[in-house]
């Protein structure tokens, strides 16, 4: 099974390790320190090696960051973890903090003493973050201090080694383009922007810029490396040997020189003594590395990653490959669902649901000649009042069984070798409360007017947005999460720079692939989720019209729960797309479905809904 129940935390440990470190702090004379979640790679996962924040404090959440003082530690979080945390932390040592509202900078504006000296490991922060702690400072008459040491580090006497997760090579019929091609490109990029070389930090776009795929960290196949590609073509990749075979060294080395990752920091140095000009992205690179170019005699260019754009919009090879993946997944999701409808109300536990459904995916992709490699992320499998928390993780110690009369939520995905799935449903358990229904069809509403907008040119994900909400707003509900968020070709289940949701700024683009997912989410009663992927198309004409127009073409394809919709709810539009929706499901998937029964079950999951 790709996923673990308990939940690895150590709050017994909480005050005896913030005790200590707050003696180092003092030795070294600061007031303060930050412990992020993040690893000097800033990717949503990290090795056991970079746990840090789950170490000191026991929340082993994917987003979060603890400020230690001598007088306060404060764990914060944003609203999908508020539960978590506070089922995983010693309430008598730490206490909660608001990620989004009061963010480290901001709780330092208001809350922070003259003076304040805080500590930071500089290669867990980027850029972006450490001017926004120094304005916070230079408020309060306070310093940002540049630790050349991690004091933490010091104390966690059983630290695991760090990875060593085997590289592979992505095919070019899932990658669609040769790395050589895509290194050439980001060469004449360099060459463009006067700079010397571009320094890549982003593990993902590693991997999609060379074409390999690791192992290093759950649920993401990429490998912790690093790499600089310079101006006339040249390229050093900082990737440790030990991950590699004969054939995989042999098609690096081809491309770049191999170099271990140790010797990183004493390359960039030497390029930056040349007096190179070298480009960063200060989202994702460590503040670090560009104190490490300035003070060694270069010139750091600012810079978006060059991977960053063209790894979202995905070519025809990845798009085609994404559309496979999908329709094997969906064939996983209706043998599991058709399951679940099987089984007596009542008997079925929220663990038990997830692992019957990696079983499926993992049987559907033998059977299929196309592996389920991983699963994308933790599976959310949440009845009742546990689906009102919108990122619930399940434990052994939280296991509900899912009963009747309520909704159950589940919302998973696969890692598959031509794609990233991400998919979630909503279903009954038994026959559940009108109101619930209701809520179920305002949320649909919302996810099809996404699938059915069509926008002009230069339509950021801000503009999109609200599409998904109007229909929960003009009832007085929203949702606390983006719409949506951009998904890699085999590689992160999040990718930027594209979303859908109030901040994001970036254009919609064609070839680039988003989730589609509105909610809605009554604390301590229910919860609500329906989320397809989609991609977004070349701009079309439409009949009459003065502008070609953008818009989405559906990946997912699995039913959405008949029983939960209220007809009278849709307009003849919607009720429409649902239908079309239905009939498409059953004639992509059925051909795939050897089992009588499960046939049986999706006919009658995606016939046509009356009013």
């Amino acid at each position: 099974m790709f996923q673990s129940f308990e939940v690895t935390s150590t709050p017994q440990f909480g005050k005896e390790r913030v005790t200590a470190l707050r003696a180092a702090l003092a030795a070294l004379n600061v007031d303060g320190f930050l412990v992020p979640r993040a690893d000097e790679f800033q990717g949503e996962y990290v090795p056991a090696s970079a746990e840090r924040l789950s170490w000191l404090t026991g929340f082993t959440g994917s987003a979060g960051i603890a400020l230690i003082t001598q007088e306060q530690a404060v764990v914060f979080v944003d609203g999908r973890y508020v539960t978590q945390l506070r089922e995983q932390v010693d309430g008598t040592v730490f206490e909660g903090g608001d990620l989004v509202g009061e963010p480290p900078h901001l709780w330092l504006e208001r809350h922070g003493k003259k003076g304040f000296r805080l500590g930071i490991d500089p290669w867990l922060h980027t850029g972006a973050e450490v001017r926004k702690l120094q304005k916070a400072l230079e408020g309060l008459g306070g310093t940002l201090v540049f630790l050349d040491h991690n004091p933490l580090d010091r104390q966690w006497a059983d630290r695991p080694a760090a990875p060593l997760g085997r590289v592979k090579i992505q095919p070019l019929d899932h990658a669609g383009v040769l790395a050589k091609d895509k290194l050439a490109t980001m060469a004449q990029d360099v060459a463009k922007a006067d700079a010397s070389a571009v320094v890549l930090t982003d593990p993902s776009s590693i991997a999609w810029t060379f074409n390999i795929r690791g192992s290093d960290v759950p649920h993401t196949p990429h490998p912790l490396a690093r790499a600089i590609v310079h101006a006339d073509g040249r390229a050093d990749l900082f990737l440790d040997k030990r991950k590699t075979g004969i054939e995989e060294e042999a098609y690096l080395t081809q491309l770049a020189n191999l170099e271990a990752p140790a010797s990183f920091e004493d390359r960039v140095a030497a390029l930056a003594a040349t007096g190179a000009r070298i480009m960063i992205d200060p989202e994702h690179a460590p503040f670090a590395l560009a104190e490490r170019i300035r003070v060694s005699g270069g010139t750091v260019i600012e810079a978006i990653d060059p991977a960053r754009l063209p790894r979202a919009r995905k070519n025809a090879a990845e798009l085609e490959g994404s559309a496979r993946a999908h329709l094997q997944d969906g064939v996983a999701m209706v043998e599991f669902l058709a399951w679940l409808d099987g089984t007596q109300p009542g008997t079925i536990t929220e663990i038990a649901a997830v692992e019957k459904l990696e079983a499926c995916r993992a049987a559907v992709g033998e059977r299929m000649q196309n592996p389920l490699k991983d699963i994308s992320f933790d599976t959310i499998s949440g009845a009742g009042e546990h689906a009102a928390i919108m990122h619930y993780r399940v434990t052994t110690e939280s296991n509900l069984t899912i009963a009747d009369g309520t909704m159950f939520l589940i919302d998973s995905g696969g890692q598959y070798v031509n794609g990233t799935t991400d998919i979630t449903r909503t279903v009954a358990i038994g026959t559940v409360p009108e109101e619930q229904r209701r809520f179920f069809t305002l949320v649909l509403k919302g996810m099809i007017a996404i699938s059915l907008a069509r926008f002009p040119k230069g339509s950021r994900g801000v503009d999109l947005d609200p599409l998904a909400r109007i229909a929960l707003w003009k009832a007085g509900a929203d949702f606390a999460h983006g719409t949506g968020h951009g998904v890699g070709s085999y590689l992160s289940v999040h990718e930027g720079p594209q979303r859908i949701s109030r901040a994001s700024t970036q254009e919609l683009l064609p070839g680039m692939i988003l989730s589609n997912e509105p909610g809605y989410y009554r604390p301590g009663a229910f919860g609500i989720r329906i989320e397809n992927l989609v991609h977004v198309l070349e701009p079309t004409s439409i009949e009459g019209g003065d502008l070609p127009m953008l818009g989405f073409e559906t990946l997912t394809f699995c039913p959405i729960d008949r029983r939960l919709v209220v007809t009278s709810l849709l307009t003849d539009e919607e009720l429409a797309w649902l239908n079309a929706y239905h009939a498409e499901t059953h004639e992509k998937l059925s051909p795939l479905i050897a089992d009588e029964k499960v046939l049986e079950w999706l006919k009658a999951a995606t016939a046509s809904l009356e009013r």
